[in-house]
C-alpha cells in the first residue's frame, strides 16, 4: 500500500509503499476513509532524533492522527466488532491503568508520548493498526470522513470549550482567538453548550466570513497591539470571561491575558511557541485562571462524535486524493481551505 512517512530524522515525509499490515492480538485492522492534516504533521518533520527517541517514537513511522474509516479484520481476543463497521481512532496512546487514566485525565497518560501518527503508524496510508480498547470507537450512521478531523482539532477544542465551561456566565463573553481548523470547532461547542455572546479573532477575512457562519456574534480582523483594547471595548471595559488562544504566539498570549476579566479564563492551546512577558502581579487576570495543556482524552471524542451525529456541529472538510498530499499540506499553510484538509487514501 501506500503510506505518506517520515522515513527520517529532521527531513521531509515522503510517499512510499509498505506492506499492508497485520493485526495482531488485540488489534483491529481499519481500512482508511479520510485523515484530516494538522500543522503539527510538518512540525514532527523538523524534530532531531534525540528528541523524538525520549519521546519513544519509532523511525520509520507513517503520519496522520485524525483517522476515520472502515473495519477490515482484526486479531485475536477482538469481539464487537463485524467488518465494515464505520470507525473512528483514538489517537493518543494510554494505558487506561495509570493515575491519570483512571480519573479520565488520559491525555496525560505517561505512556502518551507516542501515538497514531506521531512516533506510530498513522492515517495517511490505505490502511492502519489500532488497539481495539482503546483506540477504535465506533460511529453509527457518521461519514467517517467527517469523523476523522473530530478525533483531533474537534477533540482538542472541545476540551479547551469544557475546561472553560464553569467560568462562563449567560451574557458573558468568550473570545476566540484563531478562528482556524480548532477555532471553527470551538465557536460551535460554544454556541451549543453556553449561553455566552462568542467573539471571533483573525487576521484572515476569509476565516472570519466562516466564523460569523458557524455562529460568532462579532468578529474582530488581526492580532496586534490594539486588538486587547479592541475586545475590551466589546466588553464594556470588562474584560472576557474567558480567552481561549488557538494561535500561541507571544502576541496572541498577550492579548488573550489583557482580554481577561477578573475571576476569567485564558486557555492556551496554539502550539506556536509563545511565551508570556509580564510580571505575576498586576499582569495576570486578577483571582483568575490561566490553564495549558496536550491534545484531548477519549471522552472529548466521543462527545464530539455525538454532537455532530446529533446534527449540533459541523466538520467541514477540503478532500484530497493520497497522490496529491503535498498539495494538500501546501494548501493548509497558506490558509486557503474553508474546512479542515482531509486526505483520502482509498481514490
Amino acid at each position: 500500500m501506500q503510506a505518506f512517512r517520515i522515513v527520517e530524522w529532521e527531513k521531509p515525509a515522503q510517499l512510499v509503499e509498505i506492506p499492508i499490515p497485520r493485526p495482531g492480538p488485540g488489534e483491529v485492522l481499519v481500512k482508511v476513509a479520510g485523515n484530516g492534516l494538522c500543522h503539527s504533521d510538518i512540525t514532527m518533520t523538523q524534530i532531531p532524533g534525540s528528541i523524538g527517541e525520549m519521546l519513544g517514537w519509532s523511525m520509520p513511522f507513517t503520519l496522520g492522527h485524525e483517522i476515520g474509516g472502515w473495519v477490515d479484520s482484526w486479531g485475536d481476543g477482538v469481539t464487537g466488532f463485524a467488518e465494515g463497521d464505520a470507525v473512528a481512532l483514538i489517537s493518543p496512546t494510554s494505558c487506561g491503568t495509570c493515575r491519570y487514566c483512571v480519573r479520565g485525565q488520559d491525555n496525560a497518560c505517561v505512556t502518551g508520548g507516542a501515538g497514531r501518527g506521531y512516533g506510530r503508524d498513522g492515517g495517511l496510508a490505505q490502511y492502519v493498526v489500532a488497539p481495539a480498547d482503546r483506540g477504535v470507537v465506533k460511529i453509527g450512521t457518521l461519514d467517517p470522513v467527517v469523523a476523522a478531523p473530530l478525533m483531533d482539532a474537534g477533540a482538542t477544542s472541545y476540551h479547551a470549550v469544557r475546561r472553560a465551561l464553569p467560568h462562563t456566565n449567560p451574557g458573558g463573553v468568550v473570545v476566540v482567538l484563531g478562528a482556524g481548523g480548532l477555532g471553527s470547532f470551538a465557536i460551535q461547542y460554544l454556541k451549543v453548550l453556553t449561553a455566552c455572546t462568542v467573539v471571533a479573532v483573525d487576521q484572515n477575512p476569509a476565516r472570519l466570513e466562516y466564523a460569523t457562519e458557524l455562529g460568532a456574534h462579532h468578529t474582530v480582523a488581526g492580532v496586534d497591539g490594539d486588538t486587547a483594547k479592541t475586545l475590551r471595548t466589546l466588553t464594556g471595559g470588562e474584560g472576557a470571561d474567558v480567552v481561549l488562544d488557538f494561535v500561541g504566539i507571544d502576541t496572541s498570549i498577550d492579548v488573550g491575558i489583557g482580554a481577561t476579566r477578573p475571576g476569567g479564563a485564558f486557555g492556551l492551546i496554539g502550539a506556536a511557541g509563545g511565551s508570556l512577558r509580564r510580571q505575576w502581579y498586576g499582569g495576570l487576570p486578577r483571582d483568575g485562571v490561566v490553564f495549558h495543556f496536550q491534545g484531548s482524552n477519549i471522552a472529548d471524542a466521543q462527545d464530539v462524535l455525538r454532537l455532530a451525529e446529533a446534527g449540533l456541529i459541523r466538520s467541514d472538510t477540503d478532500r484530497f486524493s493520497l497522490d496529491d498530499v503535498t498539495h494538500a499540506y501546501e494548501a493548509m499553510e497558506s490558509g486557503t481551505l474553508r474546512g479542515r484538509a482531509v486526505v483520502l487514501p482509498q481514490h
